[in-house]
């Protein structure tokens, strides 16, 4: 059965990671769109309350921008409904451990610097984490930084594999005050700031339009 042709097309949210070492992206769209989408925002000045006159009105650079998303459903009942052979040995714990493993260093590279430490080695190169992306519609691909992840698994199936889940997602934005010039991730933000930019100019254009249309009415 097709859906009503008339009803709008739903676009799905999604976190992305890629892996430079591995060119297969991990891609994890939402099940359902989180019901609760939060932004906290904090200009980047370059002077203080006290600094002089001049400098308190300068901006350093892009502003410090958390987004926290609440209560992002995880549900495989649906798969369940149609024996699907991944949902039924694991439930849910492929798609809550390609989250999570978004913040775990590789463990090949765990690995790796535990023999070179065990070997002598003095110097140890920290794993990098994956590009990760936030994807909200097509005007807002974010690059992000995961700060914190929490799950509550709602319901098990008989072997203890969840098939329910809520997850709350914190993540920073990572603008071009956190990445170098040849970052793709410094690229996305710059896009992602002119496609702001250009929203602010139709948001002020009609904000004024439909103000000045309200006071012709009046009169």
């Amino acid at each position: 059965m097709t859906s009503f042709p008339g009803s709008p097309r739903l676009v799905k949210g999604a976190i992305v990671g890629i892996d430079k070492d591995n060119p297969v992206a991990s891609v994890i769209v939402f099940q359902y769109n989180p019901e609760e989408l939060s932004r906290s925002i904090q200009a980047q000045t370059t002077g203080g309350e006290s600094g002089a006159s001049a400098e308190v009105t300068r901006l350093k650079g892009a502003p410090t921008e958390t987004i926290t998303i609440s209560r992002l459903e995880i549900d495989a009942a649906d798969q369940l409904e149609l024996a699907n052979p991944t949902a039924t040995s694991s439930g849910i714990y492929p798609q809550l451990s390609a989250l999570e493993m978004l913040l775990y260093p590789k463990s090949s590279l765990v690995i790796a610097n535990a023999t070179r430490t065990a070997a002598g080695a003095i110097e140890i190169v920290q794993p990098e984490a994956p590009l990760t992306l936030f994807v909200w519609g097509e005007k807002r691909v974010l690059p992000v930084r995961i700060t914190s992840l929490s799950i509550a698994e709602k319901a098990h199936d008989p072997n203890l594999n969840p098939i329910l889940a809520e997850v709350t997602l914190s993540m920073q934005v990572l603008s071009y005050n956190n990445l170098p010039v040849g970052h793709p991730g410094y690229a996305l933000f710059m896009a992602h700031q002119v496609v702001k930019e250009a929203m602010a100019v139709v948001g002020s254009t009609t904000g004024t339009l439909s103000g000045l249309t309200g006071k012709l009415r009046s009169e």
